[in-house]
């Protein structure tokens, strides 16, 4: 009996069928444990399994026979150990199956819910407060080296998405004429966070994010009448966080049709509707 770990079920089936010198076909085994992924990279797990060769030479068969009674009864009480820990864990990996929803991909900043079991959801919670608290730490060191006075920085992770709050008394300076500033901390922000955590972010500097919102929202109301009416359409062209904005809120007015980011000629982006496209293409 060899107890063998390896990243996955099938290198771990590999493994235990050459050390055990027979085909993976002669295997006879009994997994102790799943791998997972884990969550951000943390609480990662290997697969472990107990594997035996189904074709045993008759001097095995005949040592095993000749094995005291305590022996064979301690094997006995490991393999319903085992067989209950298996059973657990199938029961477990059913219900994270049935309970999962298939990955959604946007073209923005934001990323979808997907159910969780309870015990996986306390888990994220855990991990989650300890990198808002590792982020905050490292933003407010890097904005200590800015000319800005800035004195407020929280952060918040949840949902795979970090929620960053920025304020103080040159707020309106870091968002800077036409958000140009806001934007370029946006994609820097983004793009270590993304790399380093995969995590997406939501960024308010003052209340600039929520008056920004607030005004595509009034924009795209004639756009959303336009699509009523006439069953598609599309916003004008939109910098920045304006087009992720947009994107996410018309998406939310129009959940079954095809809602995207598109790029024109000049790289300029916009938001288009329609309904020749089916959205789980997107």
């Amino acid at each position: 009996m060899k107890r063998v770990e390896a990243p996955t079920l099938e290198e771990a089936y590999e493994k235990a069928a050459t050390q055990l010198a027979c085909s993976i076909t002669d295997l006879e085994y009994e997994v102790v444990q799943y791998p997972s992924k884990g969550i951000l990279g943390f609480l990662k797990k290997k697969a472990i399994i107990v594997a035996t060769c189904k074709k045993r030479t008759k001097e095995e068969v005949k040592e095993k026979n000749d094995l005291p009674p305590s022996i064979s009864e301690e094997e006995s009480i490991a393999t319903e150990i085992i067989s209950a820990v298996k059973d657990e864990l199938e029961k477990t990996e059913k219900e994270e199956i049935i309970s999962s929803e298939p990955d959604a991909v946007l073209d923005s900043f934001f990323e979808p819910h997907h159910a969780e079991s309870e015990e996986a959801l306390v888990e994220e919670s855990i991990i989650y407060d300890e990198l808002a608290l590792l982020i905050e730490e490292q933003l407010k060191e890097l904005l200590s080296h800015s000319c800005f006075d800035i004195d407020i920085v929280e952060v918040d992770v949840r949902d795979n998405t970090a929620l960053i709050f920025i304020d103080g008394e040159d707020a309106a300076l870091l968002i800077g004429k036409e958000g140009y500033r806001y934007n370029t901390l946006s994609y820097m922000l983004f793009n270590w966070l993304h790399t380093k955590y995969e995590l997406f972010i939501k960024l308010e500097i003052a209340e600039f994010l929520t008056s920004q919102q607030e005004m595509i929202r009034n924009y795209i109301k004639p756009v959303i009448e336009n699509v009523e009416k006439h069953g598609r359409g599309k916003t004008r062209t939109l910098d920045g966080i304006l087009v992720q904005i947009a994107l996410e809120q018309l998406r939310e007015a129009f959940p079954d049709k095809y809602v995207a980011v598109k790029t024109g000629r000049e790289g300029k982006k916009f938001v288009v509707i329609n309904e020749f496209n089916n959205k789980s293409h997107a």
